[in-house]
């Protein structure tokens, strides 16, 4: 290594406090801003080029740089998303947080030809505005470039693999294997665009859910996932489950219904619409069964899903379905255990005191 190197290397090792205070700064501003804007992503890293690797760096081209400070990647960060349409999100981003050094930054996603692919990344070259942070006894926190490369997880995938085949072994990949990388490239991109793609269609299909639920329109909606928990948002068994804590001036206690997805299945519910109408063929004999549950004691804590549970126990028993469907219900809301034999037995014999079991 040359001289003028060693005094690069000398002015890295001075510089070193103020990339390590940088590296601390960027990491949590990229954190804390990511988590407040709801993005979710795979990874936020940064590192600090080791001195062995810029002495390396320095070897082969250190008469490139008049001072250190001319090397961009002395502090570098990562952001890896979920999906490729976020790396534009955390882009705008980016360039509202950093000063941006657009000569030297590049996108490498719009550096292929129209029948070629490869390597895809973001590279911003960045600078700490005054705005963010200002310190008079370290100015260099604002003149340190430093780069923040952002990819999506299959484009991160694509890049590891590609470095490992094509640039460990030190060999020339011979012409075959290139163009089996290309293939292999392309389809990598079309899987990146297809994960956007059908992210963007189930956030559509779901505002559309929102909606025919809000509006009241059920039996347009198929039972699912989606559906029944929007279902749930409007909170459609609140006014049974009040009139339920009511006879004895219980207090209401959140609990989980997504169990119930899988009872209204086995009722042959196929859409929003049937569930509905099993909730009103019952919703009177529910309340009865309660009042009778609750009348002679002196609980005055209720579960929100007791309304939803008495729904279907009545259901189940007008169908015929006996102390086995309500085994099975239980199984089905509290897991498969012996109690609920027992539970099933108790509430039958309640049941038969009831004016629709007679």
């Amino acid at each position: 290594m040359d001289l003028h190197s060693e005094i690069l290397l000398e002015e890295y090792d001075g510089l070193l406090p103020v990339l390590e205070r940088m590296y601390t700064f960027v990491t949590e501003l990229l954190e804390h801003t990511l988590d407040n804007n709801g993005i979710e992503v795979t990874s936020v890293r940064a590192r600090i080029k080791t001195r062995q690797s810029l002495a390396g760096k320095l070897a082969l081209k250190g008469s490139k740089y008049t001072a250190v400070t001319d090397i961009t990647d002395l502090l570098g960060a990562r952001i890896i998303t979920y999906y490729t349409d976020d790396v534009d999100r955390i882009a705008a981003i980016a360039e509202q947080l950093f000063d941006i050094d657009w000569d030297n930054s590049v996108d490498k996603r719009r550096l292929h030809d129209l029948d070629s692919f490869g390597y895809n990344s973001l590279h911003y070259i960045c600078r700490l505005p005054e705005s963010l942070i200002k310190d008079a006894d370290c100015p260099q926190l604002n003149t340190i470039r430093f780069e923040l490369q952002l990819r999506s997880t299959v484009q991160h995938a694509w890049a590891a693999i590609n470095h490992d085949i094509g640039y460990k072994t030190g060999v020339e990949i011979p012409r075959e294997y290139l163009r089996q990388m290309n293939r292999l490239a392309g389809m990598l991109e079309l899987a990146d665009a297809e994960f956007s793609r059908i992210r963007m269609a189930i956030t559509d299909y779901r505002r559309r859910v929102q909606k025919l639920v809000s509006s009241g329109r059920l039996d347009d909606l198929q039972l699912d996932g989606d559906t029944f928990s929007n279902y749930l948002l409007t909170e459609p068994f609140d006014a049974l489950n009040k009139r339920i804590a009511a006879i004895n001036q219980a207090e209401i206690q959140e609990v989980p219904m997504d169990a119930y997805l899988g009872v209204f299945k086995e009722f042959d519910c196929h859409t929003l619409g049937d569930v509905s109408r099993v909730f009103e063929q019952c919703e009177e004999d529910a309340y009865a069964l309660a009042r009778y549950q609750l009348g002679n004691t002196d609980i005055d804590i209720i579960s929100s899903a007791v309304g939803v549970q008495n729904i279907c126990i009545v259901h189940i028993l007008r169908q015929g379905g006996g102390k086995i469907g309500l085994t099975r219900l239980f199984n089905a809301i509290n897991g498969n255990n012996a109690q609920n034999e027992l539970l099933a037995e108790m509430t039958y014999k309640q049941a038969l005191n009831l004016p629709f079991m007679k």
